[in-house]
């Protein structure tokens, strides 16, 4: 049974920043409604990384920043015999997660806690010190601290596992004119493309000793990232 109420895993101060919780708590107290139906315009490649999760059966799939849970129902119909988990700071955005879970009728499957990713503990939130998928998708590039995150991220990897990211890229295939327009229009919600993304992850791999593919679909407007740590 993995029901857990989105409005109390905060409960533990160490989970929570408490002006990263109110900043996105401000900001989607009312975007939060219409945000599905908006951003499935130009959040591009979520389905993608849904499909390439793959858990096994009975594997745990944690998603960092799960927002209003839209990942987190698709995936867990797509993959069934696999336990999902999803962590937000933003109180407004858990209790439209946990509202969705609940009509998909999948509460007892998808696990919901308030959390900072900079301060991720889930051995403390959910009781599972590790997963064998972790995934961010679009949420790296709206967290000042994003190398944190990854940090906390890899650290929740089990041997053989996998940590996946889709977010904005560099837009290196765009005109020029066309990148700054769009990246200004980002900046209104926060939102900073995280062009040294590949570089951070390399370096981790390497420390690690994990392999890690990146790549760039839709001439760089997005980019996509596997990290796979070593068994």
């Amino acid at each position: 049974m993995l029901e857990r109420s989105a409005a109390g895993p905060d409960r533990m101060g160490a989970t929570i920043a408490p002006d990263a919780a109110h900043r996105m708590d401000r900001m989607y107290r009312h975007q939060r409604h219409v945000y599905d139906l908006t951003r499935k315009y130009y959040l591009l490649g979520r389905d993608g990384l849904i499909r390439d999760l793959a858990p096994a059966p009975g594997h745990r799939v944690l998603e960092i920043g799960c927002g209003t849970g839209r990942n987190l129902v698709r995936a867990a119909r797509r993959y069934p015999a696999a336990r999902f988990f999803g962590v937000d700071v933003s109180g407004e955005m858990l209790a439209s997660a946990a509202r969705g879970v609940a009509r998909a009728g999948l509460a007892s499957r998808i696990g919901l806690a308030r959390a900072d990713a900079t301060l991720l503990d889930p051995a403390a939130v959910f009781g599972e010190p590790a997963f064998e998928r972790v995934y961010f998708s679009y949420t790296l590039s709206m967290i000042p601290d994003w190398e944190a995150a990854l940090d906390r991220a890899l650290a929740a990897v089990v041997p053989g596992g996998e940590l996946q990211i889709v977010d904005f890229g560099t837009q290196e295939g765009l005109p020029a004119a066309a990148r700054r327009a769009l990246r200004r229009w980002l900046a209104l919600f926060d939102v900073t493309p995280r062009d040294r993304l590949e570089e951070y992850l390399a370096a981790s791999a390497a420390t690690i000793g994990a392999t890690l593919s990146v790549t760039r679909p839709y001439r760089g407007y997005s980019q996509r990232a596997v990290l796979r740590t070593a068994c």
